[in-house]
């Protein structure tokens, strides 16, 4: 089968609208979490986010057109556009053998709140005729291939948490069939608001640590209460290996293993079994494409700040490298800018390539107790410099959903 590799990326969240300021950040751990903004929390009882502050939609795309899309579509047109600028596709490219592979856990929840709320209040006739179009997941891929003329396979996960992982494996695996000669992955997600945060907040599911926003996300720390909700988006341009030799692309990496999984088990708890399975198909696809041993220098953790994945991929993770002493380094970027739910994926496996990259792996902010149940190496004291060659980067999702990816330096 054909190989694939990284040739663009684009990324905006929290703590950055591009991606060298938001892996800088990430870096240096700042923290986007604060109170929220793009609507009223005061009565909710959770009352943070990690939001991205002062997002203009009309830098990215025509005044007129802004109402038909929401703001999920809207970042993943800002990392689009970034990540096809990245590539830098200086000669005509086969616009029928480029595709598209888009993602998002919930897609266009605000305008499906609000146009919910205007049918009960005001009646069917005041419905947009944009709200359908508007709130679609499929319609991300739908905005970005009409905008850069991709006819090519569109394709779109609606996985959960895990929906960006999987983007990139379906991606991936379009390419090496030889569905396609590039694939633009995009995972976007933009669900604050009061449906989103109070839906998720009667599960219990977030950190209610509204005094200490930027605290309030602690990913395998003792003292954490759960997640915290983020928005942003990432891209990352695929390409057929040759093909991208032949017109001088920058390659980030390669794509040499993907593993996919299902719990069979809970709704929302998960188990250890459904992880270590997909970790363990992307480790063997990847073995076989290394010469000798597989040697894995980084995770990038799922990492959500909850009780229960915290532990539970924690103990997957040291079952798959047999035991703590054998396990690489592991980080969850997840305190610096919330839980994106759908587009983490993206974002992480843009993070993990910018890792790769830089030789440089993130920390674990606001790991300050220690658990005797998450006890592997979070790089919890800063940045660290390390020779970085293999990546293997985590996603689990509600309903038992599972995606790794696993890229290499070349």
């Amino acid at each position: 089968m054909k190989r694939v590799v990284v040739t663009g990326l684009g990324m905006i969240n929290s703590v950055g609208q591009d991606k060298e300021t938001a892996f800088s950040a990430i870096l240096n751990g700042e923290c986007g979490i604060k109170k929220i903004e793009l609507f009223d929390a005061e009565k909710y009882s959770v009352k943070i986010a990690g939001e991205i502050v002062d997002f203009d939609p009309t830098e990215v795309m025509d005044a007129k057109e802004v109402k038909k899309a929401d703001r999920f579509i809207q970042l993943g047109i800002k990392a689009t556009q970034e990540a096809m600028a990245d590539a830098n596709f200086t000669t005509e490219v086969d616009k029928e053998r480029f595709g598209i592979s888009s993602a998002s856990g919930i897609g266009g929840l605000p305008n499906i709140e609000k146009n919910s709320v205007i049918c009960h209040t005001r009646g069917p006739r005041r419905v947009s005729p944009f709200f359908i179009p508007s709130s679609l997941v499929n319609m991300l891929g739908g905005f970005i291939s009409i905008e850069h003329g991709l006819k090519g396979p569109n394709l779109s996960c609606v996985t959960a948490c895990a929906a960006g992982t999987h983007a990139v494996a379906e991606a991936t695996k379009t390419i090496m069939l030889d569905g396609a000669d590039q694939m633009l992955v995009v995972g976007a997600e933009s669900a604050i608001c009061g449906a989103g945060i109070g839906g998720f907040a009667a599960m219990k599911a977030l950190s209610t640590n509204n005094e200490n926003p930027k605290e309030s996300s602690r990913p395998f720390d003792a003292d954490r209460n759960g997640f915290v909700m983020g928005e942003g988006a990432a891209a990352l341009i695929l390409e057929e290996y040759e093909s991208a030799v032949a017109r001088g692309a920058r390659i980030y990496g390669e794509i040499i293993g993907f593993g996919e999984s299902g719990d069979a088990n809970h709704i929302t708890t998960p188990v250890v079994d459904g992880p270590l399975r997909a970790m363990k198909a992307a480790v063997k696809m990847a073995n076989k494409k290394v010469e000798g041993e597989l040697k894995i220098d980084y995770v990038n953790a799922h990492g959500t700040s909850t009780p229960a994945n915290d532990k539970n991929e924690t103990a997957a993770v040291k079952e798959l490298f047999g035991g703590a002493d054998n396990c690489p380094p592991m980080s969850s970027i997840k305190g610096q800018i919330g839980h994106c739910l759908g587009a983490a994926g993206a974002i992480e496996a843009v993070v993990s390539l910018m890792a790769m990259r830089d030789g440089k792996l993130p920390p674990t902010i606001n790991h300050t107790t220690e658990d005797e149940n998450c006890d592997l190496d979070y790089v919890t004291n800063g940045v660290r410099d390390a020779e970085v060659n293999v990546v293997m980067s985590n996603s689990f999702g509600f309903g038992g959903t599972n995606g790794v990816v696993i890229f290499k330096k070349i």
